[in-house]
Order: C-alpha cells, then structure tokens, then sequence
C-alpha cells in the first residue's frame, strides 16, 4: 500500500469531541484523486493505524480532511488525535481505498449517525456537484454534538439536509419507517455511524423490502464480541505444514506473529480488510464487518484480525 508524508495543516474543533484535521503533502504537491466514500490509514503517534473517512470535496487535490471522534471507549486512537497530534505535525497516511463509493441512481437518500457523517458528507457534495437529486439525514446526540453543523447550513444544498437530535423533541426525530415506507428500484440508500445506527436503519429497510443491492453501508467499528464460549483451534500454514494453536483468548495474528509470522494488520476490528487471508481449509467463523454475506457463505478467506475457526484447523494460503 503506497504511503504518503503529510502536514496537519489545521486542527480545527468542529462540536463537542469531535476534531478535523486538515491535511497537505509537506512538498506542497497534489495529492492522490480520490472519490466519495473514500478513507485513509493515518499512522498515530504511539504506533497505532486507524481509518479515517475523508470528508472534503473529491474534486480538492490540496488537501484531505478527516474527523475523529473523542471515543471514551477507545482503544487508543481518537486519544492519540486528540491528545498527541497537533497544527504543523507530520503524520504518514496511506493512499485513499474506497469500499463504499458512491453509484449513480434516480435518487439517493444519504443517513448519518454521529461522526458517520464524514464520507457521507462528501457525498452530499459530489452528489449536490452533479445536480442529482438525494436528501442528508444527520442524527446527533445534540447540537452541540453535530460536526460542521455551520458548513452545512452555509452550503447551498442545505435545504436537502435534516437534522435529528436524539435530545430535541419527538418531532424532529428520525422517522425510518415512515422516510423508507416506499422503496422504488433507482433510489439509493448509504447509512453510516455506530453498529446499533446502521442495524436499526439496514432492519428497517429489509422490513420495508428494500433491495439489498440499493441498500450500502460503512461500520466505523465492530459491535463488542460475546468471546465467553471461545475455544482453541489450530491454524496450517499451507506452504511449510507448520501447525500453530490459537489460544481462546487469542486472536490469529496474535499466534501467528508469536511463530514469526507478521500479517498487516490496521482496524484491527474486522471492519477495514487489510488483513484479509485467503483459506484453503476448514470452516471459518466470521466476525468481522467487512465481507458479504455471500463472501462468508464463499468461505475461501476471513479477517484473522478478529475471526476465528468453527472446525478444529484452518489451512492458510500463507
């Protein structure tokens, strides 16, 4: 994955927790073109990688901008943007990938839960750019929780966007039944924000019989695992034979790097896909985020990240 050098341009506190930062390559050059729903791997003072969405116009090439939330249950990374990194810094960040872009459609209709607003952000421009017809739903936990609440009400699509506080009136809140009552084939839907958002939004939809290749979706992070009935399981290397033990409280990156052998790993929640591994053999259990159904049903690879195995061994293409 090619990397690139960049300078925190500006840190800027858009609401309550929640920082963006602007960011420029520190030669002064263009950066990489990239599309709506796109993200970056930011490199985190302290070692840690995480994915950020980008949340500027893609049609910029001076700068990416990013948000990161101030989780309370983070694992060290929102900690790190906020905390550690400051104006004038010099961070790594991978070229952008896009495993939620944006398709052309009759009309598209956009759902953000709390910081899912970033790539979902972009694409209100690119869609307000080619004149298409789409609507931004924006729920917050508060106004003084919702990040570039004054860009939004300055931009001239404005008028598409509505807000839901989940502390304001009953009124104003969002209503998915009654918003996805009447699916027609050329409407879109992308949802994006915490587990719980997505799940009640992606239901709601199936209830309503939306097709599921009109419905798209973004985790930023993996609902809390139930690990209790964990056990152990062993997983082959097929190119050398060596059988190695996974632990039940252990992961499969975790065995394999203590055998010497590294995969690149990022999120490290199943949600990003850098450290996907094709399987020869055996029956994976998925947990991750990040694959289909279909994908999983395939079951000729898995996220060693967070998945694990029904069968007593997996063989690895490793």
């Amino acid at each position: 994955m090619d990397q690139l050098t960049v300078k925190v341009l500006r840190k800027t506190q858009e609401a309550q927790d929640i920082a963006s930062f602007e960011l420029a390559r520190v030669d002064g050059g263009p950066l990489p073109a990239f599309s709506a729903g796109s993200h970056i791997d930011v490199q985190i003072p302290g070692g840690l990688t995480r994915q950020y969405s980008l949340c500027n116009d893609d049609q910029e090439s001076h700068r990416y901008r990013i948000a990161v939330l101030r989780d309370a249950a983070s694992r060290g990374g929102s900690q790190g943007m906020h905390d550690s990194v400051r104006e004038g810094d010099v961070l790594t960040i991978s070229t952008p990938r896009n495993h939620f872009p944006l398709v052309r459609a009759e009309r598209t209709l956009l759902l953000a839960g709390g910081i899912g607003v970033t790539p979902l952000l972009c694409m209100a421009q690119r869609l307000a750019t080619l004149g298409a017809d789409f609507e931004l739903h924006y729920c917050a936990r508060s106004a003084e929780r919702t990040a570039f609440r004054a860009e939004i009400a300055a931009a001239p699509w404005a008028d598409r966007v509505h807000l839901h506080f989940d502390d304001g009136d009953a009124a104003q809140k969002l209503d998915a039944a009654r918003l996805l009552a009447q699916p027609a084939a050329g409407t879109h839907l992308y949802v994006c924000g915490p587990a719980g958002f997505i799940d009640h939004v992606v239901g709601t939809a199936k209830a309503q019989s939306w097709d599921a290749a009109n419905v798209h979706l973004e985790y930023f992070g993996a609902a809390p695992q139930d690990t209790s009935g964990d056990g152990s399981f062993a997983v082959r290397i097929a190119s050398s034979g060596q059988n190695i033990t996974v632990a039940k409280d252990q992961s499969v990156v975790q065995a394999l790097l203590a055998h010497g052998i590294e995969i690149m790993t990022s999120c490290e929640q199943g949600v990003c896909g850098t450290c996907v591994t094709r399987v020869l053999e055996g029956e994976c259990e998925h947990r991750d985020l990040y694959f289909t159904d279909e994908e999983k049903a395939a079951n000729d690879q898995f996220t060693p990240c967070c998945s694990r195995a029904k069968s007593a061994v997996l063989v690895l293409d490793l």
